[in-house]
């Protein structure tokens, strides 16, 4: 479960720092439920999955009401593969490009607006433990 430390992420692009405030997901139930049912979700918010080890995954938007940027990260930090824009209650799979550990789900289109690319690096104390 999430505590006060693991609320805060950055992701390091290009020299420039984007903070983003998160909710840490560890169990299988919360993990599933994810961003079910939420309405909103802040420009500076989202949601790490740490599936404690790496391996590929896959996401779908089922009772996912607002569209998703899902970041595929490797347990050293690294950004493999983005899927930007979710569609909401699409229930299409959206794969991993290969084994990750986490996954950081985040405003539909925000990964565009700030410059975020694959091989960005990311910092959490989560990634830290893992590395």
């Amino acid at each position: 479960a999430a505590c006060s430390d693991e609320a805060r992420l950055v992701i390091h692009s290009d020299g420039v720092e984007h903070s983003f405030t998160v909710e840490v997901v560890d169990t299988p139930e919360t993990r599933a439920r994810g961003l079910m049912y939420v309405q909103e979700l802040a420009d500076d918010a989202g949601m790490l999955f740490d599936f404690e080890e790496e391996r590929p995954v896959s996401f779908w938007m089922r009772n996912t009401y607002i569209p998703l940027d899902m970041l595929f990260i490797e347990a050293d930090g690294t950004i493999l593969n983005i899927h930007a824009n979710a569609r909401p209650h699409d229930t299409t799979s959206i794969p991993s490009a290969g084994p990750v550990r986490f996954v950081l789900e985040i405003p539909g289109g925000r990964s565009a607006e700030l410059g975020i690319e694959a091989g960005d690096a990311v910092e959490h104390p989560r990634i830290k433990a893992a590395q």
